[in-house]
């Protein structure tokens, strides 16, 4: 076998439609575009989400409240679960998703109030709440703010 032999496979090449030429080309007198109409036409396209003059239903469905752009998601990791962590240990957020208590290391993680933290351990996040600041200085924790 040559290179020259090589050929494609029966029916990978199939003949192009040949549109608007004729009811002889098989495609008809209005060339696969029906009678009429917007899209018989040529140089017309609806939009996305048109419904050819009934209300849309973007525009049918109700809307509420406001979505910030800007608005980050934090992480929250509660003081209980810090507690499986060594005294005198480094808490980052690397150790965090190592333990299973963030998902990801691209979305900044917070640390809430809820429960006791019994050791003493550095805590490094993106943001802390009041209780939490307060529960973890009574501990004994060090606290690191990491910027986002």
């Amino acid at each position: 076998m040559r290179l020259n032999e090589i050929g494609s496979p029966a029916g990978a090449n199939r003949k192009t439609k040949r549109r608007g030429r004729g009811s002889g080309s098989g495609h008809g007198k209005t060339s696969c575009r029906g009678h009429k109409g917007a899209l018989a036409r040529t140089g017309t396209a609806t939009r996305p989400g048109f419904e050819g003059g009934q209300m849309p239903l973007i525009r049918r469905l109700p809307k509420r409240g406001f979505n910030s752009r800007f608005k980050e998601e934090f992480q929250a990791v509660n003081i209980e679960s810090l507690n499986r962590f060594e005294k005198g240990s480094t808490v980052g957020p690397d150790e965090l998703k190592k333990a299973g208590l963030v998902g990801s290391l691209s979305s900044p993680v917070k640390i809430l109030g809820d429960g006791k933290l019994t050791k003493s351990i550095t805590i490094k996040a993106h943001a802390f709440s009041k209780n939490a600041a307060e529960k973890l200085a009574a501990a004994g924790a060090t606290i690191e703010r990491i910027k986002c």
